[in-house]
């Protein structure tokens, strides 16, 4: 884990020990005089604060929890939300202003001299009583760094992939309790800050794939960075940039859209690839309207980019992936970036957000990894459980030929065993993988 650290601001702040059990952490602001707020949780219990009464001497911190299951009282008290949603980032806002102002407006003036507030909410959609769906949440703390200062902000929102409700619930309350202990005991260091989230969580049992930092302090931080380090410190499998360039969530971005993907180190972006792009989406989107209408607009060209074949994580340089992501923004691409390995785990992970076809444009070099036995180690079904999870339903793969010391190789360059190449030629007949053999290109 990497625990550099990088001050935000004046001064020469002294980190503490770290502490990793949420009771431990728990206590440590109950003990603190002058930290003091509420908890606010929707949607499945009020984990956070049980931590904090557990610990003992709850008073000390807690001024308020509560919960607002029902719609209507929810609205009473937040005001409703113009998306009508209820596990939302702008219901989360609503909450964490309310809150926050419901404490200064209150207890301010009543408590010891050199007093900071804080706020800190959650809205949670976790495993319901008979069915499964996507279990997600948001989560944020409002707080003041000093006392009368204008509030910084830290708001998060995390996938819950227990299988039990109960589970669930213990997870989202021992983040909860990291996102407030690491707030007012590592701001100062905030990568240390983003990894101790996961103290005391196994891994596999939360994501974390969107952080946003605000107000005087953090907000000079850039999330694009602090969303870069969450993959490095493998708190989410990839996180995803619009072409804006901005973090969003993948589940609101690919949500009924057909994705065209392509892989690469894009390092830089040459005229050659942009120009493959280019081609593969006029065949991609002509082959959707032969099924049927498809607006432009629902098709959308991903550029995935990889952290794991670098081998140390202190190899790798945020920094330098942000400048590629920038570029391919800028060319008017999303972007995720991902510490896949094998292709088919890219194309599992946007089968987790969108139903609607997949196409990835690939050369020589993709393709040979794709029929290598070895690259699928590990799997039970071996190589044919990773293609039937490369190739679902809907999934086109198509093959540029490219310009290797001074030959062009094609599809029938691609170096494969002899005995995978049914495998090869099923999926070929199959109209699954797609020989560019007109490409026109002048990179070829």
């Amino acid at each position: 884990m990497d625990w550099r650290l990088t001050e935000v601001c004046t001064g020469d702040s002294q980190l503490p020990a770290p502490l990793n059990s949420p009771i431990e952490k728990a206590l440590a602001l109950n003990l603190d005089p002058l930290k003091y707020g509420t908890i606010a949780e929707i949607g499945a219990g009020q984990e956070v604060a049980r931590w904090f009464f557990q610990a003992g001497a709850t008073a000390g911190t807690v001024a308020k929890t509560m919960s607002a299951y029902d719609m209507n009282f929810s609205d009473e008290i937040y005001g409703p939300s113009k998306d009508k949603r209820y596990v939302s980032k702008q219901r989360l806002e609503k909450m964490l202003e309310k809150e926050f102002d419901l404490v200064l407006s209150r207890i301010e003036a009543h408590r010891p001299e050199g007093s900071t507030f804080f706020a800190f909410a959650n809205t949670v959609k976790a495993q319901g009583y008979n069915k499964r769906g996507e279990c997600h949440g948001w989560m944020g703390i409002r707080f003041q760094r000093a006392p009368k200062l204008a509030p910084d902000e830290i708001i998060l929102h995390a996938r819950l992939l227990d299988d039990t409700n109960i589970e669930q619930q213990e997870a989202l309350g021992q983040l909860g309790v990291n996102l407030i202990y690491g707030a007012f005991f590592l701001r100062d260091a905030p990568e240390r800050m983003l990894h101790s989230l996961m103290d005391n969580l196994k891994w596999g049992r939360v994501e974390i794939d969107l952080v946003e930092m605000r107000g005087p302090t953090l907000g000079s931080l850039d999330d694009r960075l602090m969303a870069l380090e969450i993959v490095k410190g493998s708190l989410a499998r990839a996180v995803l940039f619009d072409p804006d360039g901005k973090v969003v969530i993948p589940a609101d971005a690919l949500y009924k859209k057909s994705v065209l993907a392509m892989r690469g180190r894009f390092d830089p972006i040459t005229p050659s690839e942009i120009n493959r792009f280019k081609d593969a989406k006029n065949r991609f989107t002509g082959t959707l309207s032969a099924l049927g209408p498809t607006p432009s607009n629902n098709v959308i060209q991903l550029a995935e980019m990889t952290m794991a074949d670098l081998a140390n994580n202190e190899t790798i340089d945020t920094r330098d992936f942000l400048a590629r992501v920038t570029a391919l923004a800028a060319a008017g691409y999303y972007v995720l970036i991902s510490e896949f390995f094998r292709y088919f785990r890219v194309r599992q992970y946007l089968s987790r957000y969108t139903r609607e076809p997949v196409g990835m444009v690939a050369g020589t070099a993709g393709f040979a990894e794709i029929f290598r036995e070895d690259y699928y180690d590990g799997l039970a079904g071996g190589m044919l459980e990773g293609l039937g999870q490369l190739f679902p339903d809907k999934t086109l793969a198509y093959f540029y030929p490219v310009l290797e010391d001074g030959q062009i190789k094609t599809l029938e360059d691609v170096p494969i065993a002899a005995h995978l190449k049914p495998l090869f030629t099923y999926l070929k007949d199959r109209g699954r993988i797609i020989s560019v053999d007109d490409y026109a290109g002048d990179d070829v």
